[in-house]
């Protein structure tokens, strides 16, 4: 079995099937495409956890912070939700790619601003109940800083929620940079992420299947682990509840 990197370019080994030399076999510039798959699945990864941790974050501020103070800042977290759920999350994605030059970074950021708005809306309903909560009216009579409430009180029940939010959206993540890198949109050359190695193959998908599957197993395999483990959680958390 030869040792190859994602780069190698092997012009006597073009479109190989899978074999002791080649286990995933070769694309058609000859290149490993086991060694493809672990280097594209680095950035996917990265751009999966980047963009979840930004936007679970950003909708974990922003949800607590409608929940709490209620009045004229719910109202103003309501139509900014309203107004980034007009627009369809894809096409949303779409056409703000096209007026940049997709990388690694800059779709991290363009997936977070298309994904904060479900981790949002959950974190803002259960501040809601937090916030009618007899002890929270206590320590607002008493005055209590507001920061001390939201971090003492309002983090550890809203955490688990996060965390489900996070792990749900890692597979959203991957996903969205899949579809976009394989209509030639996010990551380009030399960079590569599954999304680029499956849409590499689609030309060629009638005479090596093998290009476009194994990118397209992992894409499923990983997603569908992720939510899997975001329905656990979700579980645990409403055991925790019921308790």
């Amino acid at each position: 079995m030869y040792v190859n990197d994602a780069y190698t370019l092997h012009s006597q080994s073009i479109l190989l099937a899978p074999s002791f030399d080649y286990l995933l076999g070769t694309d058609r510039l000859g290149r490993d495409v086991l060694a493809r798959l672990m280097e594209g699945g680095k950035v996917s990864l990265i751009i999966g956890v980047g963009s979840a941790f930004i936007a679970s974050f950003f909708g974990l501020i922003l949800g607590s912070i409608a929940g709490y103070f209620r009045g004229n800042v719910d109202k103003a977290f309501i139509v900014t939700v309203d107004l980034f759920l007009t627009f369809p999350t894809f096409f949303l994605l779409l056409a703000l790619v096209s007026y940049v030059n997709a990388s690694e970074w800059v779709l991290i950021v363009i997936i977070s601003i298309t994904g904060w708005m479900t981790t949002a809306r959950l974190i803002r309903a259960e501040s809601f109940k937090i916030t009618s909560q007899p002890y929270i009216k206590i320590l607002n009579i008493a005055k209590v800083k507001k920061t001390k409430i939201l971090f003492k009180y309002y983090a550890p029940i809203l955490a688990p929620i996060y965390f489900v939010s996070f792990t749900f959206g890692v597979g959203g993540a991957i996903l969205a940079e899949s579809g976009l890198s394989f209509l030639g949109l996010g990551i380009v050359a030399p960079q590569m992420s599954w999304g680029t190695i499956l849409s590499g193959g689609k030309d060629v998908v009638e005479i090596a299947w093998w290009v476009s599957f194994f990118p397209g197993l992992m894409i499923f395999l990983i997603t569908f682990s992720l939510i899997n483990i975001s329905n656990y959680l979700q579980q645990l958390t409403n055991k925790k509840q019921i308790l």
